[in-house]
């Protein structure tokens, strides 16, 4: 399985701090973000990795983060996304490094405390339609979130104003080949962007979208609240020698 780690976008939810810089080059504790999915998929045993970016600081990424020695890569794959388009958007520059094999997505902005190899390993035993993340978060209404009819899920909802579960979609997502061509098929919501969220529904629709529950915490860091939460759970993390 290969590795895509998502790092676009403007950041407009932690202005002024990204008016200079890409929001994933922003410090969590004691390391950049982009350090931490990074470390999320070599965790995992991904070491085929390609990272997706964009705007003013793309450069900024290669002169931190090479050719990925500090994680124990002997290279990591870069791609530019021009202007904004969505997660899926960015996710459809990868189809020429994936190679018809399965990929596992991460978004540049997701901290796990525990990673994510059971998962990959669950996925791997087939490596056929998709998987999500769930984790049960106080606020889920700012993620997709999972209709849920006992333990399967009938649809999920993007961003919806009243939540039916108090499960988050994390940005952790594993698929086969064909996610590209359902992405090829998307038309943008009405944000203008073209949503994972659809993608997994597609999956859902076909029947051939697992989930799996993440174990220990996690949290997203696109916010100024959520930055500092984050930074604070590694403060934590370092502290008790994790």
């Amino acid at each position: 399985m290969k590795g895509v780690v998502l790092a676009g976008g403007t950041g407009s939810r932690l202005f002024p701090l990204t008016k200079i810089t890409n929001k994933h080059l922003l410090p969590i504790y004691d390391r950049p973000m982009i350090y931490y999915p990074i470390q999320t998929l070599v965790g995992a045993g991904i070491t085929e990795i390609l990272l997706v970016t964009g705007g003013n600081n793309a450069g900024d990424f290669l002169r931190l983060l090479g050719n990925g020695r500090d994680f124990g890569l002997r290279h990591l794959n870069y791609t530019y996304q021009e202007g904004e388009g969505g997660i899926a958007a960015a996710l459809a520059l990868a189809e020429d490094f994936a190679d018809g094999e399965p990929i596992c997505v991460i978004l540049g902005d997701n901290i796990l405390q525990k990673g994510i190899r059971p998962a990959v390993e669950k996925y791997g035993t087939k490596a056929r339609g998709g998987m999500i993340l769930l984790k049960e978060v106080p606020d889920p209404e700012r993620f997709g979130v999972p209709v849920l009819e006992g333990e399967r899920i009938v649809k999920i909802e993007e961003k919806p104003k009243a939540p039916r579960s108090r499960y988050a979609v994390i940005g952790v997502y594993m698929y086969d080949a064909r996610v590209f061509e359902i992405i090829s098929m998307l038309k943008p919501s009405g944000r203008g962007e073209l949503e994972i969220t659809d993608v997994n529904n597609q999956y859902l629709a076909w029947g051939e979208l697992d989930h799996d529950f993440v174990d220990g915490w996690w949290t997203d860091a696109g916010a100024i609240e959520s930055l500092y939460r984050a930074t604070c759970l590694i403060a934590q993390e370092r502290a008790e020698g994790r």
